[in-house]
């Protein structure tokens, strides 16, 4: 079974015993919406990886099979530890020219879109990096680090950084020298100019500080989170999508023929001189800067919570059933579109988009056919979900900077 699966019920856990420190704090750090959005994504990649990441790993095994150096023993403990420091390296350079070129920015930024810094936030992860991530890690097959050499020491490393995105954890002293932590990763997440594109490490701090690419967090310049061009959406499949349509426009429009290719490969930001000239882009300004606020209240909060909280569910059995054979067929194909479909539609809806509630309950209305006949107290649910869909959908966008909106942010 996939190990995420065990690992999902002590990501929540931990999200409530945040939630109860900062509640004892007076704080706020999770937002209905945006909670929704960033583990919604965390799902949709999940439930898409089970099917793109047969590819990544299936160039490394490639790679490993045919052109590896060295035969590395896969039960001697020192390529563990090796494979696992190896790993932290590649990761260090993957996620810089994840900030640095902007075809790989595309992928990166779903997990920099939230614009709150907690544990939720972990989860938010892209469904594409597969397309180009697996170059990073091509040289360790070429050293002769086995697959499941390869496989577990990527686990460890993404599973260690889910704890660094809090701000319940202050400054560690020298930890923060040596290893990646909460501190060093607030960092990492701000959009103010003295923080923007530093410290890459996943485990170790010390790749940024040889390379150049550390700073500290400062209690005179208090970090803010998201992008400098805000998604203003909890719409996952737009989130994957966002910067890969502006990229293509881009490519597609501007005149020289040389541009259309520097537009992927350049700085993210960077635009050609023609395209930059006719539409110039506003001066990225902090002071200015709101969080996007979902219209959510009431019985809409309450809705949106509860049927979130199945479809997560739904995901994690997707998840559970990758090594069964429900899944290798059409019928585990289809139940793993309408998860990812409901969350698409859950998140069209939070944002109040034409159209998002008329989806949500055909959704749940198609399941409870799907499953009439093999659990019909889950299709009476389903059924049942349809109708507070339509009935509570919330009915504006509440404006980006109303007033509203700015005393929630």
């Amino acid at each position: 079974m996939n190990p995420i699966v065990y690992a999902i019920p002590v990501f929540f856990v931990l999200m409530a015993l945040e939630m109860a420190v900062a509640w004892r704090r007076r704080q706020r750090v999770y937002r209905l919406g945006d909670t929704i959005s960033s583990v919604g994504l965390g799902a949709v990649s999940q439930v898409s990886g089970l099917y793109s990441k047969a590819i990544s790993f299936g160039i490394y095994v490639l790679v490993f099979q045919s052109w590896a150096l060295f035969d590395l023993p896969v039960d001697a403990w020192w390529v563990w530890v090796v494979g696992l420091i190896v790993y932290d390296f590649c990761y260090y350079w993957n996620h810089r020219f994840g900030h640095e070129v902007a075809l790989f920015w595309a992928a990166h930024v779903v997990h920099h879109q939230s614009e709150d810094f907690n544990l939720g936030t972990a989860l938010r992860q892209s469904s594409s990096g597969f397309l180009v991530g697996w170059i990073f890690y091509v040289p360790m097959a070429l050293l002769g680090f086995p697959p499941l050499v390869f496989a577990v020491v990527a686990l460890i490393d993404l599973l260690y950084q889910y704890w660094i995105h809090t701000e319940q954890i202050g400054k560690l002293g020298w930890f923060d020298r040596v290893f990646a932590s909460p501190s060093n990763h607030r960092v990492h997440h701000g959009v103010n100019q003295r923080y923007l594109d530093k410290n890459y490490g996943g485990i170790l701090i010390l790749w940024d500080r040889l390379f150049g690419t550390f700073e500290e967090e400062r209690d005179d310049d208090p970090v803010v989170y998201g992008t400098r061009k805000p998604l203003k959406s909890h719409d996952p499949i737009w989130a994957n999508l966002e910067v890969y349509a502006a990229l293509a426009r881009d490519s597609w429009r501007t005149a020289k023929v040389g541009d259309k290719l520097r537009v992927w490969l350049k700085p993210p930001g960077w635009r050609p001189p023609d395209l930059a000239a006719a539409e110039p882009t506003p001066a990225f300004d902090l002071a200015a800067f709101r969080k996007y606020e979902a219209p959510l209240d009431g019985a809409a909060a309450w809705f949106a919570g509860g049927i979130f909280a199945l479809l997560v569910a739904a995901g994690t059995h997707v998840i559970a059933l990758d090594a069964a054979s429900p899944l290798r067929g059409v019928p585990g194909a289809a139940y793993a579109a309408w998860v990812v479909l409901s969350l698409w539609s859950l998140g069209r809806w939070t944002d109040a988009r034409p159209g998002s509630a008329g989806l949500l309950s055909a959704l749940q209305i198609a399941a409870a056919l799907a499953i009439v006949h093999v659990a019909p107290a889950l299709a009476a649910l389903a059924a049942l979900l349809a109708v507070p869909a339509w009935l509570l959908a919330p009915q504006r966008q509440r404006p980006l900077n109303s007033p509203e909106a700015d005393a929630a942010a």
